[in-house]
């Protein structure tokens, strides 16, 4: 199982933290800090790999590796192979280049939920999902086309986007309760105007009704 990735910069700073066992952030922040202590210790000519049982526990290790001014840290246990979380380390690299053209430390600073979408294609809850950088990209194009051409309509049609996406992220919620949808849409237009007077009206009234669909839920 993997149990953490982290990417920080070279000064110990940590630009993703990703965890597939409950830490608190005090031990989250602890954990990174004493990774990079080892990390800044090592030697240039030895193993990437190094025994983490006294951070995680027995027979946890980590591998990390440095491209440009990022470390990149893999943690994991006994169940996997280190060689292929080597390379599975090198497919999540190659994927961020591919989405980012070369990437660099502010690409995951001002991107970190593409980041974070890219992680979860290859890995979900600890377990590898795809192996395959094309395939990663693929799907992260696939998840990010739709706002980008939603971006570039025009306004009226941007908003019937915004609309019907709305509209099927919240059809679990409703459960086709139109009565509920009804009594929202009632209490948008009560207080919708008066409340975002920046927008439009069209714009209002999906702002204000994602709102109380959240609020109330």
């Amino acid at each position: 199982m993997i149990r953490g990735v982290i990417i920080m910069n070279d000064q110990g700073k940590p630009r993703l933290i990703k965890f597939y066992e409950f830490q608190p952030p005090e031990k989250q922040q602890e954990l990174v800090r004493s990774i990079y202590r080892v990390l800044c210790s090592r030697a240039e000519n030895v193993s990437n790999f190094i025994k983490a049982d006294s951070l995680f526990g027995p027979d946890v290790r980590l591998v990390y590796k440095t491209f440009a001014t990022l470390y990149f840290v893999f943690i994991f246990d006994k169940s996997e192979n280190e060689l292929a979380v080597i390379d599975l380390m090198q497919v999540f690299v190659e994927t961020l280049n591919k989405c980012f053209r070369e990437v660099c430390e502010l690409d995951i600073v001002f991107n970190f939920y593409k980041v974070h979408t890219i992680l979860d294609e290859i890995i979900m809850g600890g377990q590898v999902l795809e192996t395959s950088s094309e395939e990663v990209a693929s799907a992260v194009d696939a998840i990010s086309r739709p706002l980008s051409l939603s971006l570039s309509l025009p306004l009226s049609l941007r908003v019937c986007v915004c609309a019907r996406a709305l509209v099927s992220s919240c059809e679990w919620v409703l459960r086709c309760n139109r009565h509920l949808l009804l009594q929202l849409s009632l209490r948008v237009l009560e207080h919708g105007a008066q409340k975002y007077l920046w927008l439009n009206s069209t714009e209002c009234f999906f702002s204000s009704l994602y709102f109380l669909l959240f609020r109330f839920v």
